[in-house]
């Protein structure tokens, strides 16, 4: 028996500038070349990656790059700290610079900050790809916090700079921002969250209040799809996380439930049509 699902695609998820751009430029440069190198995952989605792995991306980790010489090597939309440059000169490797110009104008603003020999702290996840380059352009100096809890048993200086993530949520920043300042620090604060990011919170949770049932598609690996399915599941109790169409099962939804389908920055629109495909067969 049909349950007859009413689907509906979030017309504003999908790919970020900074992501299609970086994908255009590989898949302009595959189709000349037939591969091309590309330093980490050139965007936090497994189905994705494959598909360009299929048309001869081949993903490289920063220890390989001493490695390679005379190739060229896409940097992706995360950015990159200025030892990857440096090696890439070493080693007459073309790097294809698809930087975010969001991320791009940050690290500039922090490596100023760092010149001006300002303490730098960066509300940002550990490890992550743009983070690993804002701190390099500190000489890795800077303090990387994700929860403000991190600072408890840290002896800040009197006086700092406050920067964050691109894809940080704006609420939290400026929650972080006020707690320090009563806690008595001098904090001069750089909002640097990416507005076509922090606009999806807000139209998001509109989005998932409008359907029955909310499936949220993204790259377990997607720090901001971790946050933007937050925003479904406080509109809508009934949000599903998943990363394809496997995932999914007859069992959650309803004869004629509303669905919405929406998705990280790192969700490609085809990924969320295979979804969409999916649920009208059930």
């Amino acid at each position: 028996m049909a349950k007859d699902l009413q689907v509906t695609i979030d017309k504003d998820s999908g790919f970020c500038f900074g992501v299609v751009y970086a994908i255009d430029m590989a898949e302009e440069i595959l189709e000349e070349d037939g591969y091309l190198y590309c330093l980490g995952d050139i965007v936090h989605n497994d189905e994705e990656v494959a598909r360009l792995k299929n048309k001869g991306l081949r993903i490289i980790e920063h220890e390989n790059l001493k490695d390679l010489k005379n190739e060229k090597v896409l940097i992706r939309a995360h950015g990159e700290a200025p030892e990857t440059y440096r090696t890439a000169l070493e080693n007459d490797i073309t790097l294809i610079d698809a930087s975010c110009p969001v991320v791009l104008k940050l690290q500039n603003r922090i490596k100023t900050s760092f010149d001006s020999h300002e303490k730098i702290l960066i509300f940002g996840k550990h490890g992550h790809a743009e983070v690993v380059g804002l701190q390099g352009q500190t000489n890795n100096e800077a303090l990387v916090f994700q929860d403000i809890a991190e600072l408890d048993e840290v002896d800040l200086p009197d006086s700092f700079t406050l920067y964050s993530q691109t894809t940080k949520s704006v609420d939290k920043f400026y929650a972080i921002k006020e707690e320090l300042l009563n806690r008595g620090y001098d904090v001069k604060a750089n909002d640097t969250i990416c507005r076509q990011v922090s606009n999806r919170y807000e139209d998001l949770g509109d989005f998932a209040r409008g359907y029955d049932k909310v499936v949220f598609v993204s790259g377990k690996k997607s720090s901001n799809g971790k946050v933007l399915f937050d925003v479904c599941k406080l509109a809508n109790e009934n949000s599903f996380f998943i990363s394809g169409p496997q995932e999914l099962d007859p069992t959650m939804f309803n004869d004629g439930d509303s669905i919405g389908i929406c998705g990280a920055t790192s969700t490609p629109m085809w990924l969320m049509k295979d979804v969409k495909q999916a649920l009208e067969l059930f």
